[in-house]
């Protein structure tokens, strides 16, 4: 069986790490390179970045900056934003990424999808996927949650799947910031419906809401941002928790 993940999250803005509720009223978080050393050092299983203002300011990700947390890290490294087209990834992956992880690119133009996948490979590529409830109905959303699009969140996983995405990284935007917990339901639909590895995302205040989603979705990994940042969960402490839960974790 293979270990669960336990991902912390880089949102930046500006060159800084930030952090919001339901995608708003962001705040700053600290120095990414800072924390990206912290997290490899504490046993994070991998390390997302997402440059969340790329898209919406029609510019590229942050090169150097990428350049620079991969130079402070030893673990599987993911980025997006601003990813638009097949040489963008190349860029990224020279700088230091392992993944690419493309959003609202790939609704806009999914053969993307396929043109990465098969130039690069499916296992470098992650799909991300932000959603909210319209009408009683999980529907994606682009450009940081900004932009309703008419794909309900099941069928663009299985779509994104479908075209060779290699992981599934969801969002849960009524969920994000919240400290909640993870939204259970809707990881179930989303894992139900494709045969690739979903990362859950949005939601995470407790060390039981990692159980939770663990035990009782089966996707493969939890990704969280601020209850990192702010040290409110320290990841040995979680794994341990984890660990004695009986859930698959990597110590």
């Amino acid at each position: 069986m293979l270990t669960k993940r336990i991902i912390p999250c880089l949102d930046i803005k500006d060159g800084r790490t930030v952090k919001g509720v339901n995608f708003e009223n962001l705040i700053d978080s600290g120095d990414p390179v800072e924390l990206a050393s912290r997290y490899a050092l504490e046993g994070a299983d991998e390390l997302v970045f997402l440059d969340i203002t790329a898209t919406e300011n029609k510019r590229k990700t942050l090169l150097e900056l990428v350049e620079k947390v991969a130079s402070v890290i030893n673990i599987p490294f993911t980025v997006g934003g601003g990813i638009s087209e097949v040489e963008d990834v190349k860029n990224l992956l020279d700088a230091g990424a392992d993944k690419v992880s493309v959003n609202s690119s790939a609704v806009k133009n999914p053969n993307l999808i396929n043109q990465i996948a098969e130039r690069f490979g499916n296992q470098c590529l992650v799909v991300a996927i932000d959603a909210k409830i319209l009408n009683n109905q999980w529907m994606v959303h682009l450009v940081g949650g900004k932009v309703p699009t008419e794909y309900q969140l099941v069928d663009w996983a299985k779509e994104a799947a479908d075209r060779g995405a290699g992981e599934i990284l969801f969002t849960s935007m009524e969920n994000d910031g919240t400290k909640a917990g993870f939204a259970i339901d809707a990881l179930n639909a989303v894992c139900d419906a494709v045969s690739i590895p979903v990362i859950a995302s949005g939601g995470a205040g407790t060390r039981e809401h990692f159980s939770d989603v663990f035990l009782k979705t089966n996707c493969d990994a939890a990704l969280a941002a601020s209850v990192f940042h702010f040290k409110q969960i320290a990841i040995p402490e979680l794994k341990s928790y984890l660990k004695s839960q009986n859930i698959n974790i990597r110590l």
